[in-house]
């Protein structure tokens, strides 16, 4: 009985410290890993911080869309550049690709620029005749009667009554007479007809009929078209007094507008290539031949000639003409040269952001550069960058704002100092409201011409076809869009330019040609796509026309969208604050926020 009861309790010890064992490798274990997971997902929570790569003002403690442009949200990655350097802003591979940064190296390259000119044919100054009558008397008959009209040389222009002649004509008959006794008068007779452009030939018949000629014709000296009829049908006109203008044609030249700033890229003997809007599909070259040495005062541009050989005649005057030219800047042949892209510009300094690689990661380092003449969409760098440095030449304003998040330099706080928080939803602080503020109402101050109000009458109609253009484009609506491009067209070349006057003269010559250039092939737009790329072309000139004149009754909000343009971003102006984007339509119709007002 004993034995068993010991049996009986050893089991059963056995079995309650098996049971306590497999409890806790089962449930103890597994607790315990639980708690610390919970605990590591809510210190993760606790620290993530969720931002929008093309609005970082936005931040939120949890994922979802930003309420801008409705993307999603990214999460803020921790900065580990305090670490390296206390002003980098570093970025981890995720976030590059999220904002769309790209980098490139800084190199050398010819200073090359596409210079655009327009202008007009018109008439080769030195193959300008005057066709003037060589005979005294009254215009009997006209063979040429209006102008436009080509002559050959040696036509018959006109006949012509002369008493004179017919007094000169009688002394050489009375002279023929004598002409035995007398040979010295005869020949003096002779010489007197021959003044007045009468040929051997001439002379010759007069003597053999022995009858005085009462009409003499006049004849072309030179062919070409008549450019200016002077003399009618019975008008006295004296020796020497000019009855035609006539030009040949045959070859014209074509005078290009050249404005101040574009004076340092071209030089006598560029090749020049242009087009002409009544010749579409054709194109042609010339050689600039000369160059103004001085600028008129009234348009602020000097010519620059080309020759053009107009055998086949296409080329009239007063043809408007477009023209490019590759030029290359002298003493600059090998110049630093970064994408317009890679560069900000606050209105007094232009800032790039250097990448850096370490052991840490990617980091961007701010630097202040010094800026040359412009390459189209480049700019020649004249100090503050290095050949072989990386810099970023997209996403530049994402990393800009992830430093002012974090407090760092950037380019509204060169010192330093978070200037935009997660609690403003989406709106700026007032430290960079009033920075913009300032700088817009400086770049305003220095462009601002004021104009009469016949001007801004003539303008109205332009801006209902822009808002009309920008409301189509948001709709999506091709065939209205190329409407209202059309009508834009037109109203633009109807506008009077005697309304401008002084600086706003200057300046409207300026503005009407970048708009003109931008929409002189609206009729053959047939997409969207088309439609945009002219519409934010338009925008640029017409938001700085806008700033300097001031010409519309209500109030113009110049709204911005990031992501337009392959996200260079892009502007566009609205009598609205609500925004509508033309450049994306309803596929994100209120991407984009107001920069600025123009009241």
């Amino acid at each position: 009985m004993k034995t068993t009861d010991k049996k009986t309790y050893i089991i059963a010890a056995g079995t309650l410290i098996a049971g306590l064992l497999a409890g806790w490798l089962i449930f103890g274990g597994k607790g315990d890993a639980g708690r610390d997971e919970h605990q590591h997902s809510v210190e993760t929570t606790a620290e993530t911080v969720w931002t929008c790569s093309m609005h970082p003002q936005i931040r939120q403690n949890e994922p979802g869309d930003c309420p801008i442009c409705g993307m999603d949200l990214i999460p803020l990655e921790n900065d580990q550049s305090s670490e390296t350097d206390p002003m980098s802003v570093s970025m981890s591979p995720t976030a590059m690709q999220l904002a769309s940064v790209s980098t490139a190296v800084v190199g050398r390259m010819a200073a090359v620029k596409q210079v655009r000119m327009n202008g007009k044919v018109q008439t080769d100054e030195r193959m300008l005749y005057s066709q003037s009558s060589h005979i005294p008397g009254r215009i009997e008959k006209l063979s040429v009667n209006f102008t436009g009209e080509f002559v050959s040389s040696g036509q018959t222009v006109a006949r012509i009554y002369s008493p004179d002649l017919v007094t000169a004509q009688e002394e050489l008959l009375e002279a023929q007479r004598i002409m035995k006794t007398q040979p010295q008068l005869f020949n003096a007779a002779k010489e007197k007809l021959r003044n007045w452009k009468l040929s051997d030939n001439q002379i010759d018949e007069i003597l053999k009929s022995g009858e005085v000629e009462d009409e003499f014709p006049v004849r072309a000296d030179v062919s070409g078209y008549v450019i200016r009829k002077i003399i009618n049908l019975g008008d006295y006109v004296r020796q020497g007094e000019t009855l035609y203008e006539i030009a040949d044609l045959s070859r014209v030249w074509i005078l290009f507008d050249l404005y101040e700033s574009d004076l340092v890229w071209i030089r006598k003997g560029d090749k020049v290539k242009f087009s002409i809007a009544s010749l579409p599909g054709e194109s042609f070259e010339g050689i600039i031949s000369y160059l103004d040495p001085v600028i008129d005062p009234k348009t602020r541009v000097a010519k620059a000639r080309v020759e053009y050989n107009n055998t086949g005649g296409k080329l009239k005057p007063e043809m408007f003409v477009s023209g490019v030219v590759e030029a290359r800047l002298a003493r600059k042949s090998n110049s630093l040269v970064v994408p317009k892209t890679a560069v900000m510009w606050t209105g007094k300094r232009s800032l790039v952001y250097i990448k850096n690689n370490s052991d840490m990661g990617v980091s961007f380092d701010m630097r202040e550069v010094t800026l040359g003449p412009a390459l189209g969409d480049s700019y020649i760098v004249e100090s503050g960058l290095q050949e072989g440095e990386e810099i970023a030449v997209s996403g530049t304003f994402s990393i800009d704002a992830a430093a002012q998040l974090a407090g760092k330099p950037s380019m509204m706080s060169p010192e330093g100092g978070q200037v935009m928080t997660g609690h403003n939803h989406g709106a700026m602080s007032t430290e960079v409201s009033e920075v913009l503020s300032d700088i817009q109402q400086s770049d305003r101050a220095d462009n601002t011409a004021a104009i009469s109000r016949a001007a801004k009458n003539a303008l109205k109609p332009v801006y209902e076809d822009y808002l009309m253009l920008k409301d189509a484009l948001s709709e999506d609506n091709v065939e209205n869009a190329q409407k209202a491009a059309v009508s834009m067209n037109e109203n633009l070349a109807s506008v009077d330019m005697d309304s401008f006057t002084g600086d706003s003269h200057d300046a409207w010559m300026k503005f009407s040609n970048e708009l003109n250039e931008n929409l002189q092939h609206s009729p053959h737009f047939s997409s969207l796509e088309e439609i945009r790329e002219a519409f934010r072309l338009l925008s640029v000139t017409m938001v700085k026309m806008s700033e300097s004149f001031k010409p519309f009754s209500e109030t113009l909000y110049i709204q911005h969208c990031p992501m337009a343009d392959n996200n260079k971003g892009a502007d566009w102006l609205s009598t609205e604050k609500e925004i509508r984007n033309p450049y994306f339509g309803e596929s994100m119709l209120s991407c984009g926020e107001v920069t600025g007002a123009i009241k």
